[in-house]
């Protein structure tokens, strides 16, 4: 539970103070109790004040992990994700996983400190000193902000949160000089706020192009990406509307219930759906790039108009690009349209059909490839509650097996690593996500290679005390890549890295561990591990199939 905030009265009235209780005071204006990083020499001075303010600080045992958690909290928990490091080599641990953040739309705010306002250009020697640190963050953050002064605190944290909630969600690094963290400066007497903002609507004429699109008859299809996670019920309706199968990307899983007769889930990379696409006469994309990492190939032009709702008005212009752009916050855009969509498709048991036809289609296509998977995966959901939330890895068994195969409806949640793609994601985004809903059941899902990445973060799993079951599938070192190695014909290299033991691992750091050969053992393992507080590593060896 996060700590009760102190009750001395100058908490909200001070007017001067240190630029690390300047942080942790607007942090705390903003609704943050919990943030994820390790204290470190430069950063002391704002640890030393978050007790005052109600926020707990969750240690993790690697920066690269703080930021997985973080991520992981943001996506469960609906809130932006904190992170607070110290200077230099602690800031950069944080680049993959910032960036992953980026790439699929995550509110991070990084937090770091900074050389002192009057440290020389040229480079001194001093502890921690990294030549364009800033520079580093501001590739892959929506914006990077160095302050210039204490009172200049507030107003930087919230102009994040007030991007978090007006523009397209992405990462965002504030970084505050050391002179400015531990040298009291005046302040105002309450820390500033939110803008208020209202949700932006699309433009009068496209709302009218769209709806005279959609009410004439033919053979629509709804697209649902991860900007839409907040407009599930609002999709679901459209297509109810439309007679219109969806399909979702990585990240829009599980926005419409996969039990949906129009649901045909996460399979935007078959040949089946994209043939359908591209038979489609209208095709309505919601919050969704239209990206290579969704199709796994380059994007389709879809053969008929493409009606796109972002709310980034740069996914108007990008291949393929909108015949019909609707620029603003999904569900805004999408109350719009069904004020004036209102008939329903005239044959909705032939659109359940062809939904139907699709899903077997699909899963027939992919089924000699992930016959591995299926049975393991179907042990795992016939255990799981229907509001557990799963994070998974860049593995095989998740993007080929779990993306797939796995169904989710809401409120579940699978949250995966698309598009930028790093590996070490599944075990400290679980951890932010068991942080963020602490009385639902959280699982982690990965390959060997990925967990490797970030296994140090078990420790911070038992330090966090609650039930964190980590299904491994072992395929004896980085199988995708050997599996493209031969696809070439070259003689694989370098792929072949046999496992520790890794349950043994898990109880060294002070969780469970075993290893399960059929999806019996599995799901009496899983059912187990739910039961039993801190982590539990599940070993299922690939090579002995199902």
């Amino acid at each position: 539970m996060p700590l009760q905030p102190a009750t001395d009265t100058d908490t909200d009235t001070v007017t001067s103070m240190t630029g690390g209780r300047a942080v942790a005071r607007a942090l705390a204006a903003h609704g943050v109790d919990v943030l994820f990083g390790i204290p470190g020499t430069h950063n002391l001075e704002v640890y030393a004040h978050l007790r005052r303010y109600g926020i707990t600080p969750l240690t993790t045992r690697h920066e690269q992990g703080a930021a997985y958690a973080a991520d992981g909290y943001a996506r469960a928990g609906g809130r932006p994700g904190i992170v607070l490091t110290t200077t230099g080599p602690g800031l950069l641990n944080t680049v993959a996983a910032v960036g992953q953040a980026h790439s699929d739309s995550v509110p991070l705010l990084v937090l770091s400190p900074g050389m002192p306002l009057r440290h020389p250009a040229l480079p001194t020697g001093r502890l921690h000193e990294a030549p364009g640190q800033q520079r580093a963050m501001e590739g892959v953050t929506a914006f990077s902000h160095r302050v210039t002064s204490v009172g200049e605190i507030d107003t930087a944290i919230a102009r994040a949160f007030t991007a978090f909630r007006t523009f397209r969600p992405r990462p965002v690094h504030i970084e505050i000089p050391l002179d400015l963290l531990e040298e009291p400066g005046p302040v105002a007497p309450r820390p500033r706020g939110v803008a208020p903002t209202a949700p932006a609507g699309a433009e009068t004429g496209e709302l009218r192009r769209a709806t005279q699109r959609l009410r004439r008859p033919g053979r629509p299809a709804l697209v649902i990406g991860g900007g839409a996670r907040a407009a599930g019920p609002a999709c679901t309706r459209l297509a109810e509307l439309l007679g219109a199968p969806v399909v979702t990307t990585a990240n829009g899983k599980g926005t419409v219930a996969e039990s949906h007769p129009l649901s045909l889930g996460v399979s935007l990379h078959t040949d089946t759906v994209q043939r359908w696409l591209a038979a489609c006469d209208t095709v309505v994309a919601v919050g969704t790039e239209f990206a290579e990492s969704d199709f796994w190939r380059t994007p389709p032009t879809p053969g008929g108009v493409l009606v796109r709702i972002d709310i980034d008005p740069d996914r108007m212009y990008a291949d393929p690009p909108a015949d019909i752009a609707l620029t603003g916050d999904a569900t805004t855009v999408l109350d719009e349209l069904l004020r004036r969509v209102t008939e329903p498709c005239e044959d909705a048991d032939a659109a359940a059909d062809l939904a139907r036809r699709l899903r077997r289609s699909a899963r027939e296509e992919q089924a000699a490839r992930d016959a591995r998977w299926i049975p393991h995966l179907d042990a795992v959901r016939g255990v799981l509650a229907d509001d557990a939330v799963l994070t998974s890895d860049s593995a095989t068994a998740c993007y080929y097996g779990a993306l797939p195969h796995l169904p989710i409806d809401p409120p579940g949640r699978l949250l995966h690593p698309t598009g930028f793609g790093t590996l070490g994601y599944a075990l400290p985004a679980a951890i932010g996500a068991a942080t963020a809903h602490p009385g639902r059941q959280v699982v982690a899902l990965s390959g060997d290679g990925g967990f490797q990445f970030t296994v140090q973060e078990l420790a911070t799993a038992v330090q966090l005390g609650r039930p964190i079951p980590v299904v491994v599938f072992d395929n004896g070192g980085y199988g995708e890549i050997r599996d493209q190695m031969v696809a070439r014909g070259d003689a694989p290299a370098a792929v072949d890295l046999p496992s520790p033991d890794l349950p043994a691992l898990a109880r060294a750091y002070g969780g469970d561990g075993v290893v399960c050969r059929t999806p019996g053992e599995l799901a009496a393992a899983l059912t187990n591990a739910l039961r039993t507080a801190g982590p539990t590593v599940i070993v299922v060896p690939e090579e002995t199939g199902a």
